[in-house]
């Protein structure tokens, strides 16, 4: 009888402990359970470095807040214009005169040419502009304002540009191009005329002017990319 109570008991024991063994293995299980579903929840939010770049905040340089703003008559502006904004990484806008000049109107030398009619009869200088606003106007911080120079200030074309816009907060750069004539006071008639804006003194180029003086001249005035 003593030797059966001692086996009950023992068996009561081992089966006490196998118990026992099962449940901390439970537990550890799912201990280890909850960490992989921690750190499955913590690998699938990306970190911020992570992030692909179309993500990330866009510099304003990058997203062209100098526009390059011009009436050409001959292709002389045209040029420096182009080679403006390629060194500045700006955006090119030119003024297309809704009625375009012909070689016939720009030629001043002949009495009742197109170009003598307006000089002498200022009402004729208004002249429309295919289209004389800029989408996005508000993103640009510096406006360049390119134009040859007739009878010594800006060829008119630029006005109606002038007038449709809100220079407020704009740095503003006139620059013309020639054959004789300076810049004169072409940029301050300019800058009177719009009212609004921080306008430079600008320059005058030749009509031959070489693309090291253009980016000579940016970087003179501190906007080369």
């Amino acid at each position: 009888m003593r030797k059966l109570t001692v086996s009950f008991f023992s068996l009561a024991l081992a089966l006490g402990l196998t118990a026992c063994a099962g449940g901390n293995a439970s537990v550890t299980e799912g201990s280890i359970s909850t960490v992989r579903t921690t750190a499955s929840a913590s690998s699938a939010a990306p970190q911020e470095s992570e992030l692909p770049e179309t993500s990330q905040p866009q510099n304003s340089e990058e997203t062209g807040d100098t526009l390059v703003v011009y009436y050409s008559a001959t292709g002389n502006t045209e040029r420096v214009a182009n080679e403006i904004a390629a060194m500045t990484g700006g955006e090119l806008f030119e003024l297309e005169p809704v009625d375009p000049y012909t070689d016939e109107d720009l030629n001043w030398t002949a009495d009742g040419s197109r170009v003598n009619a307006e000089h002498d009869d200022e009402s004729l200088r208004d002249v429309p502009l295919v289209a004389n606003t800029v989408e996005n106007w508000e993103s640009y911080d510096t406006v360049f304002i390119g134009y040859p120079i007739w009878w010594g200030i800006a060829a008119w074309p630029v006005d109606s540009f002038i007038k449709a816009n809100d220079f407020t907060g704009k740095t503003v750069i006139p620059f013309c191009t020639s054959a004789s004539s300076g810049l004169g006071d072409s940029g301050r008639n300019l800058a009177e005329m719009a009212g609004t804006g921080e306008w430079e003194e600008g320059r005058r180029f030749s009509s031959g002017v070489s693309e090291a003086d253009v980016r000579a001249w940016l970087d003179e005035i501190g906007v080369l990319q």
